[in-house]
């Protein structure tokens, strides 16, 4: 059986563009922090250094829970919903309390919120972002 050629100009072809993430204004908010990006769940996850701070979520599938999703803690939700009043928690992780957020997109406050988020960011506020913990090992490897 003859082995299949590859197109040696296939090699050269130029790279479709990746897809933009939603709500991508928020990467321009904080573009001065040098964010990065990682797929996180079918959605795209933000971080700045080593802290995940949001995830930008816009899902069919759930679109209660489509937004800014903000990385956080639990001792924080009060006091950022003063600044954040639409902040809310995620339905999609269940009906217990978990340090994630969402800021709705489907609210009118929505840019606005989100944009007050990224200031929190770029002020370095310890209420948002969290460093992810390390994969675990398998077991029985070193």
């Amino acid at each position: 059986m003859a082995k299949a050629r590859r197109d040696p100009d296939a090699l050269f072809a130029p790279r479709r563009e990746p897809k933009r993430p939603a709500f991508d204004f928020v990467l321009e908010e904080i573009a001065e922090l040098g964010p990065t990006t990682r797929p996180f769940f079918g959605c795209t996850a933000i971080y700045v250094e080593d802290k995940i701070v949001f995830v930008l979520r816009d899902k069919p599938s759930s679109p209660r829970d489509n937004g800014v999703w903000v990385a956080t803690t639990p001792e924080h939700h009060a006091s950022l919903r003063k600044e954040l009043p639409c902040l809310r928690s995620i339905a999609v992780l269940g009906a217990g309390t978990t340090g994630w957020q969402v800021l709705p997109a489907d609210t009118a406050e929505f840019e606005a919120s989100v944009v007050r988020a990224c200031a929190l960011v770029r002020a370095r506020d310890p209420r948002i972002g969290k460093v992810p913990k390390g994969r675990r090992r398998a077991k029985g490897r070193p």
